[in-house]
């Protein structure tokens, strides 16, 4: 067992330490994560190199009822059109199957990508220090370990700037939505930016808290403790990222005040994200 430093998510060499377990499941869960792990192999056969559990389920906070399972699949090759379609119907069998899920979504990524040196500090990083192994060979062994630094902070969130003009849209798609379809459109919308941004305030202390958490609520107060005159907003989405309303205005301020100057500060303090030139944002 990895021996962490109390509250900071640090072994004792200060790297981050992999977080989540098979073990930490709720029993509420297992089931459904038993299902994901015998459908992957007929989802995608021969394609299929590993898959992952990450979020509050492998972690051991989930909800029943407010939680969704989260999968990241890695194929031998880069996934394709087919590959999506057939994630995306996965996705929506489970759902409609488990009421105890609210959703399930599957990332698809090659392990080419998951190794290449440009996803080392984001997405290599994900892989082994927040997910947890469900199926085939754990990349994890092939990535090196991670302290909470400028460099992993920059390549992890460095790039909500181009995410704000994406979520603008789709806002304003909302308004074309029935009533009733909004609102559950609009409550998606809220978890997700509010997510987001939490995870973005947190990262742009956390080399100075110097340690790693997943939980909003402690990532929006390790904010706080830098950013006081933002502590309010930040304490306000990590409610929301987990009770989140249809709320517009809600929306309007994220993409109006607080994502604008979360970016700037971010920008400012640990620079931007390297580009992904096949993954324009």
């Amino acid at each position: 067992m990895v021996e962490t430093v109390q509250g900071r998510g640090l072994d004792a060499q200060g790297y981050i330490a992999r977080e989540g377990s098979l073990g930490l499941v709720p029993y509420g869960f297992r089931h459904i994560v038993a299902a994901a792990r015998e459908r992957l192999p007929a989802v995608f056969g021969a394609r299929l190199h590993s898959a992952y559990l990450y979020g509050s389920i492998p972690r051991g906070t989930a909800r029943v009822g407010r939680s969704d399972l989260d999968l990241l699949v890695v194929l031998h090759e880069e996934p394709g059109a087919g590959d999506r379609a057939q994630a995306r119907a996965l996705d929506a069998a489970l759902d409609r199957e488990f009421r105890e899920i609210d959703g399930a979504g599957t990332l698809l990524e090659s392990r080419a990508r998951v190794l290449s040196e440009l996803e080392r500090h984001d997405l290599g990083w994900f892989v082994a220090c927040l997910c947890t192994p469900l199926l085939g060979e754990d990349l994890a062994g092939h990535l090196p370990r991670y302290r909470p630094d400028s460099l992993l902070a920059r390549e992890t969130n460095g790039d909500l700037a181009l995410l704000l003009p994406r979520w603008r849209t789709r806002i304003a798609d909302t308004d074309a939505d029935a009533a009733d379809d909004a609102d559950r459109v609009r409550r998606r919308l809220v978890r997700l930016m509010s997510r987001r941004l939490v995870r973005t305030g947190f990262t742009l202390v956390m080399p100075r808290w110097n340690g790693w958490t997943s939980d909003l609520t402690d990532m929006a107060e390790a904010f706080g403790t830098y950013y006081p005159e933002r502590a309010r907003q930040m304490r306000a989405a990590a409610v929301l990222g987990y009770e989140p309303v249809g709320d517009a205005g809600v929306l309007r301020s994220y993409v109006d005040d607080l994502g604008p100057w979360l970016a700037a500060e971010y920008a400012r303090v640990h620079g931007i994200k390297a580009p992904r030139p096949d993954r324009p944002g």
